[in-house]
């Protein structure tokens, strides 16, 4: 009790005064002051506090009050005075700090975003009015008022951000960004649009469309829109087509004999009654040209087929409509891209070897290795990289895929796609031989070839190899979507080179900086990341980037250097002292133009190039740029071939090498690492001098997916390897290398059919297994945009499934089929043609879904047409309906800065004392008196003083055993005395002690007291 009491003493100290009502007066006011304060800033919207129960600690003011009055800080009035208004300043600012205060901002400024649809179901000229439609609106809009464009069909672009000036070339809006017309995504012109427009003003959006939409899903975007105040005015585009021919699809037999006829039939839809005819192709040859009557809804028609040789057959249905006899030239047919149907059939036969060889390339490369193939019985296609198939239904009839010292650009991504594909999912073997262009030199670092390859590019098991430095300049932002190519092209660029070699990535973004230091290439994705986050702005002069990326060349080890640049050509040009010192230094500089403004600027660009031996490419078409970038970080890895004569060596056992005891040596290889992961068999191999135990594979074989893919990174030409030519054992090396990784073809009992019905896709499986038994049946599709999905079917009859899944685009889908069950494990591949979007069976604008749009947001439905509004009306219909919108931003910052400039002058104003005279004094406004006083004068004076006070303060009581007295002021037990009950002339005067006292500090008075009170608690 009595340590429960002492600590209520210490929190809350007796008054040392008599306490009265008044006196509580000044802090009630300041507290009630403040809080008024607080709500009133809250009220009239000046401030907003996220967490207003911090107020309620308020009373916390009283405490400190208290404790100020009754504490004993020894301070003169006025500065007792200011320390107690600063003290309540700082708890006043520390509370407002903890309710989260947020600066309050009202405007009625508007920003508005136009999406305009450009997809092919409301027409180009449709669109064009729409862009027309902006321009008139723009051109009179509020000044203060900012106005942005999205252009979308299947995907969305930005034209240009919100901004007040809104740029018109001779009255009109020029679109530059580069989308699909293929489809209608509202949504993600809805979601870009609305994530354009800035947070502090009243945002909406003004959606010129037909509401066809065929991709995506409103209902996320519309609820988000709703929750931000972003409304959606919607002009309607207005369209009918009430003449229209469509093929629905071209339906083909399922189970066929080589040299039997079959029909395939073909299901065709129209509006209206027509003539027209009617063909059929088979791998692009004319089988079947009839003419057709059609009568309003579907007709069905049947044309005659007959199939002669195995393989993978590609059908295409075409039809043509005639003119109305009764108006000639009236179209009777609007959209063409809805008058095909593809499908394909694949009958099995025997294995083919698909060869793969590089345009660039010559017959030397690849005809001993083909001569070989045809002496193995092996049926082989030659075939140039530019006409291999971008899908890989087109592969199912080869049983293996050889790539013949191809160079990766002479492969598009579909093809590469395409290969990686019939290998892992229909079990193709695949063999990559090496070259000059083959592996890393050929560019393959980082794609699905290697992927599927046993080896990797990265050669980082090498003690000594030469590396590369490339350093990037990128002013891309002055022709349409600069930036996004910038990003892809730098990301290509990248992926060519080696984890050792060095890469740098410079832009302008109001002053020359790198976005990517010059660095080992090592982590792609936090490259990208930085990349993907670059904004290239406009750059005034090639000198100062030119310059910093010489400094960052010039100190790199590396053996080969090059510079990239790509631009306009308009900023001013660097100085001839630099580009002399990038020839002393050996770096090569090669120069891009894109879009420049006349001759001036492609001279430059030209003059560059050749002063420093590097190159000069003049793209007339953007989509070039990744084959530029491309090649030119090539030029790095040509140090990736070795040369020289390579004892090969014999490793993993395998049947490739069986019956085959010497190996002949080999010219060179390209360098290589094997895969440490996925159990790659090293069955050859090479140990170069310099590197220790470190195995450099020639021929190593791995097991991707459902097939088997091998890597040689010799040749089998005179380049490097024309020993293995003449080789007594070369043949059968080849024949049991084919054996090894060729698809094997296993007779399953596991039958699979897919087509499309139009929106979805539907997989249907039959088991005819002896046995009668359930299976788990699932299919992996790979369909359009490399997107993959799986899917589980489900059983419909007995030994029956299937299963649909909604399509997402125009294009091949190809399924692989796995059923289990135990033991077993059947598979089937197959697959169909999405041969048009649904765009193009869109014939009458969809109001139903602009109306949605319109009343969930609380936009307005504008007039459809508006070709006779003057632009002030079509512009006011817009800016002039406005709301005030208030927004808030955190304000810690100035907060915190009060608070940092009021504690220190907290602490100053209690422990601080300043002579005001001395600092009058010093500035020139008074007189220092001298002094002769010494130290042992003032010693003298302060022991006179301090007797003086002893005998001024009444005796204490004395304590029991006490030899001496306290001063009754630290005695808290004694009472005050009571200087009013007599005159002052009657107070006795102080005299000095009879017998000499001992003269002790305050300090060593206060230890004794303390000590004598703890004496007194222990008893």
């Amino acid at each position: 009790m009595n340590t429960l009491r002492r600590w209520m003493k210490s929190l809350f100290p007796a008054p040392r005064t008599p306490l009265r009502w008044v006196n509580g007066i000044g802090i009630t006011l300041a507290v009630a002051l403040y809080l008024v304060g607080m709500c009133l800033l809250q009220r009239n919207h000046v401030m907003q506090f996220l967490r207003p129960w911090a107020f309620t600690l308020t009373p916390l003011a009283v405490w400190v009050w208290w404790m100020h009055r009754n504490g004993y800080h020894g301070l003169a009035q006025g500065r007792a005075n200011a320390a107690i208004v600063v003290r309540l300043l700082l708890l006043g600012l520390f509370l407002a700090l903890l309710a989260e205060p947020r600066s309050v901002r009202s405007t009625d400024r508007l920003s508005v975003v136009f999406a305009l649809d450009s997809s092919d179901s409301i027409g180009r000229d449709a669109s064009e009015k729409g862009a027309e439609y902006i321009a008139k609106v723009v051109s009179q809009k509020p000044a203060e008022d900012e106005a942005g464009l999205v252009t979308f069909a299947a995907n969305a672009a930005v034209e240009l951000p919100p901004r007040e000036s809104f740029p018109l070339e001779g009255g009109s809006i020029i679109l530059n960004s580069r989308i699909s017309p293929d489809a209608t995504n509202i949504e993600q012109s809805l979601s870009l649009a609305a994530a354009m427009l800035p947070e502090d003003t009243r945002g909406r959006i003004v959606l010129i469309s037909d509401g066809a939409e065929t991709a995506g899903n409103l209902k996320p975007v519309l609820d988000n829109l709703k929750s931000r105040g972003i409304s959606v005015d919607v002009k309607p585009i207005t369209y009918s087509y009430d003449k229209e021919v469509w093929i629905e699809r071209l339906e083909l037999p399922q189970r066929i004999q080589l040299n039997e006829r079959y029909d395939a039939s073909v299901v065709v839809s129209s509006l209206q009654a027509g003539k027209g005819k009617l063909k059929l192709t088979e791998n692009g040859q004319l089988i079947a040209d009839v003419p057709i009557e059609y009568k309003q809804g579907k007709n069905r028609y049947d044309l005659p087929m007959e199939l002669k040789t195995p393989g993978y057959l590609e059908y295409q249905a075409t039809i043509e409509i005639a003119d109305d006899p009764a108006h000639p030239g009236v179209k009777q047919d609007f959209l063409v891209q809805n008058n095909r149907a593809d499908g394909y059939l694949y009958i099995e036969g025997k294995g083919k070897v698909l060869l793969v060889t590089d345009p660039s390339g010559t017959e030397d490369e690849w005809q001993a290795l083909r001569q070989s193939l045809a002496r193995a019985e092996r049926e082989v296609e030659v075939m140039p990289a530019l006409n291999v198939p971008r899908d890989a239904l087109s592969l199912l009839p080869y049983d293996c895929i050889i790539l013949c010292n191809v160079e990766r650009f002479s492969l598009d991504e579909a093809q590469m796609q395409a290969m990686h594909d019939a290998v892992f999912n229909e079990g193709t073997g695949f063999l990559m031989v090496g070259g000059a262009r083959s592996f890393g030199p050929g560019g393959y670092h980082k794609t699905v070839i290697e992927d599927a390859l046993p080896v990797s590019m990265d050669v980082t098991n090498k003690k000594v190899l030469p590396k590369g430095a490339l350093a990037i300049i990128l002013h891309t932002c002055e022709f349409p979507e600069g930036n996004t190519w910038a990003k892809r092209i730098t990301k290509e660029a990248i992926k060519v080179l080696s984890a050792r070699d060095e890469i740098g990535v410079i832009d302008y973004e109001g002053g020359e900086q790198w976005v990517v230091k010059l660095s080992d290439v090592g982590d792609y994705e936090a490259m990208a990341t930085k990349i993907n986050a670059a904004e290239p702005g406009d750059m005034p002069a090639f000198a100062p980037t030119m310059q910093l990326g010489f400094d960052a060349l010039k100190k790199s080890d590396a053996a080969s250097k090059h510079m990239i640049i790509i631009s306009d050509g308009d900023p001013a040009p660097p100085p001839g002292p630099l580009l002399k010192a990038f020839v002393d230094e050996g770096i090569t500089i090669s120069t891009v133009s894109i879009f420049p403004h006349g001759g001036q600027e492609v001279k430059l660009m030209r003059e560059i190039a050749d002063i420093t031996h590097g190159r000069y490419y003049f793209p007339d078409d953007p989509n070039k740029l990744p084959t530029i970038f491309f090649k030119e970080a090539r030029t790095l890895k040509r140090n990736m071939v070795f040369k020289g004569d390579v004892t090969v060596e014999q490793g993993f056992a395998s049947p490739v090498l069986r019956g085959i005891d010497a190996i002949p040596h080999l010219n060179g290889y390209v360098l290589t690492s094997l895969k440490e992961s996925g159990l790659p068999e090293n069955i050859l191999f090479t140990r170069p001098e310099g590197d220790g135990d470190i195995d450099d594979p020639i021929l190593s074989v791995w097991r991707y997916g459902l097939g088997t893919t091998a890597a040689y990174t010799a040749d089998f030409a005179s380049f490097l390897g024309p020993k293995w030519v003449n080789w007594e054992k070369f043949d059968p090396f080849i024949k049991q290398l084919m054996i090894r990784i060729s698809r094997v073809r296993q007779p399953g009992h596991l039958r699979m059919w897919a087509y499309s019905t139009g929106a979805e896709g539907v997989v249907m499986a039959e088991d005819f297994h002896p046995e009668e038994m359930f299976l788990d049946v699932a299919a992996r599709i790979s369909g359009p945009n490399d997107r993959r999905e799986m899917v589980s079917l489900k059983q419909v009859a007995p030994r029956r499934y299937q299963a649909e899944f909604p399509q997402w685009g125009a294009g091949r889908y190809q399924v692989t089929l796995i059923g289990k069950a135990g033991q077993r494990e059947d598979r089937a591949t197959g697959g169909f043609i999405v041969s048009y979007s649904p765009e193009y069976l869109k014939f009458t604008s969809n109001w139903n879904i602009l109306r949605q749009i319109q009343e969930e947001t609380g936009g307005q439905m504008l007039d459809a047409d508006t070709d006779t509004q003057t632009p002030e009306v079509a512009s006011q219909q817009i800016f002039n309906r406005r709301q005030t919108k208030t927004t808030s931003q955190p304000d810690f910052d100035w907060f915190l800065i009060a608070l940092c400039c009021l504690i220190p002058l907290d602490v100053g104003i209690r422990r601080i004392q300043l002579d005001w005279k001395m600092i009058l004094a010093s500035l020139g406004f008074g007189k220092v008196q001298a002094t002769t006083a010494t130290m042992g004068t003032l010693l003298a004076r302060k022991q006179e003083v301090s007797s003086q006070l002893k005998g001024q303060r009444p005796p204490a009581r004395p304590s029991p055993g006490s030899p001496s007295e306290s001063p009754a002021f630290l005695n808290k037990a004694s009472p005050a005395p009571d200087r009013t009950s007599a005159p002052a002339s009657s107070r006795p005067k102080p005299t000095a002690p009879k017998q000499p006292i001992e003269d002790t500090s305050t300090t060593s008075r206060l230890l004794d007291l303390k000590r004598k009170r703890q004496q007194d608690g222990e008893k």
